[in-house]
């Protein structure tokens, strides 16, 4: 049986194509490459010595997907794919609503029609809204969040609660993250933001290697111990190893489940920034500039429920997140170059498919090398 990863070829999306592969399981990744890069699977077979299925195209596409499904015996679904920029979604609502939201329905349709209904759902914090009383827990209702982007994930979460109401087969997972950051210890594979980074650490690092002249630090004078936002970050490593939890529990049981995968602990901005400077031993140049709208003082994780029911709980620890990031930020300073990959040849093409076939790829260090020369 294989693993399909939607956005497999993205930040998160790689390290847990990785994390499954070392486990032992059959992965096979679309992503469209919107705010990805093929390189990260091509490391990813560096990393593990085996090839990676890789499918480029959009989870928008029915027949695509009809084909994937056909082509390849799927047990379970972990769903990465959508767009993630809050600041953008705020711009360009209907394009985050059309990838997250119509793009989750359309592979839900193509998982029903060819008899998957195991589902892991990459969903966020941003559902809670603007909640004030923390650690935020599962039990917590879900607000308004502030944006396009969490609205598409809260919509996402609906969709998929009332579709596994409707039908008993389904067993799905909402996990909601908190923070994301780190990289693999190996500085390898990473998270390479395209243009401007939407998120502290990347940004952080990208001011210390030179990329980026000054952090942006949106308000000091929060009720905070140094009036900066305070937020929980986990490492991407320990963010994986909850996905491969919950596939487990979702084996034996239905309908929808929650997780918040989260550490339990907060730090400011000025915290990180002063973190990294340390471990780093690099400047990291900051200016103070007005609170952003929607922004809240303090959020992290109540992450008990996940400890309980999944035997899971971060690892991690601060020093850890920030030297796997420097280790990947410098050892990549200007993140992943453009790297070519093997075309698989020789697929079947499932009956009544109108379309070409889709470009279907082997990704493999060696092959690759090897084509190159």
């Amino acid at each position: 049986m294989t693993i399909l990863v939607t956005g497999g070829a993205g930040y998160i999306g790689s390290h847990m194509v990785l994390r499954l592969m070392e486990a032992g399981h059959d992965v096979a990744v679309i992503d469209n490459l919107c705010n990805a890069s093929r390189e990260s699977l091509e490391r990813v077979s560096q990393l593990t010595g085996k090839e990676v299925i890789f499918i480029e195209g959009d989870i928008r596409d029915r027949s695509l997907l009809d084909y994937v499904f056909a082509d390849f015996e799927i047990s379970d679904v972990l769903h990465f794919a959508g767009l993630k920029s809050v600041g953008e979604s705020v711009n360009e609502p209907l394009a985050y609503f059309e990838n997250n939201v119509a793009g989750t329905i359309t592979l839900c349709q193509a998982m029903t029609a060819a008899g998957v209904f195991r589902l892991v759902f990459s969903s966020s914090a941003t559902v809670y809204g603007d909640a004030t009383r923390m650690p935020l827990s599962e039990s917590a209702p879900t607000g308004q969040p502030t944006n396009a982007y969490g609205h598409s994930k809260l919509m996402v979460e609906e969709v998929l609660r009332k579709l596994a109401r409707s039908d008993p087969r389904w067993s799905i997972a909402l996990l909601r993250y908190f923070n994301p950051v780190g990289a693999h210890p190996s500085g390898l594979i990473g998270e390479d933001p395209s243009g401007k980074p939407n998120n502290l650490l990347p940004f952080i690092s990208q001011v210390a290697i030179g990329r980026l002249p000054a952090l942006s630090v949106f308000g000091d004078d929060y009720p905070t111990p140094d009036g900066t936002g305070v937020r929980d970050y986990i490492h991407v490593m320990d963010l994986v190893e909850g996905h491969l939890a919950a596939m487990r529990v979702l084996a034996d049981r239905s309908g929808v489940n929650v997780w918040n995968l989260g550490t339990g602990k907060g730090y400011s901005v000025l915290e990180m920034v002063r973190a990294f400077e340390m471990i780093s031993q690099r400047d990291v140049a900051y200016r103070i500039v007005p609170r952003r709208d929607g922004d809240i003082a303090e959020c992290w994780a109540d992450a008990s429920l996940a400890e309980h029911e999944l035997g899971w709980k971060a690892q991690r620890g601060l020093t850890d997140m920030i030297a796997d990031t420097w280790r990947w930020q410098s050892s990549n300073p200007e993140g992943y170059p453009s790297k070519r990959v093997v075309r698989r040849d020789g697929l079947s093409k499932p009956g009544g498919m109108a379309n070409a076939l889709p470009k279907i790829y082997l990704i493999d260090t060696a092959r690759a090398n090897r084509a190159a020369s």
